[in-house]
């Protein structure tokens, strides 16, 4: 078993529409990559990650723990023979957890975090599905590139 913690913060940037939507109905899109479904994030707040994605806003979740389990939780009720996993992304080498976290040196600036699951029996279709977790308004928030910290 691999061991890993989780970063004490993630950030997803995007759309602000979008975002609203993840903030208060906790509505994530998981996308077919690699054989896997994924949900990817970043482990970091950079300014310079807005324009890298295209992004006017940023969903910053603060526990990270209890987002984990609820996306797990999630994912294992609408997809039940699916074996899931989170971690950080490696770049430039081959990563522990396998090729679905093993991105290009020129990636290495998104620092990202990634959630994945595989099906477990072959047949499966990988098309995206939505996911609901519920409000995340009491542990996350939306900030735009000029948010700056107290």
């Amino acid at each position: 078993m691999h061991d890993y913690q989780r970063p004490p913060t993630l950030h997803r940037y995007g759309p602000r529409s979008e975002l609203e939507v993840a903030l208060t109905q906790g509505q994530f899109a998981l996308r077919p990559a690699g054989g896997f479904l994924t949900l990817s994030f970043s482990q970091a707040w950079d300014r310079k990650l807005f324009d890298h994605f295209g992004a006017d806003s940023c969903l910053v979740i603060h526990n990270s723990e209890e987002f984990g389990e609820r996306v797990h939780r999630a994912v294992q009720r609408t997809l039940p023979n699916w074996a899931g996993i989170d971690g950080a992304m490696e770049y430039g080498t081959r990563a522990a957890l396998g090729a679905a976290f093993t991105a290009g040196a020129q990636d290495a600036v998104e620092k990202e975090w990634k959630f994945a699951w595989r099906p477990m029996h072959a047949q499966a279709s990988l098309n995206p599905i939505v996911i609901r977790i519920g409000s995340l308004e009491q542990f996350a928030e939306l900030r735009s590139s000029d948010y700056y910290p107290a």
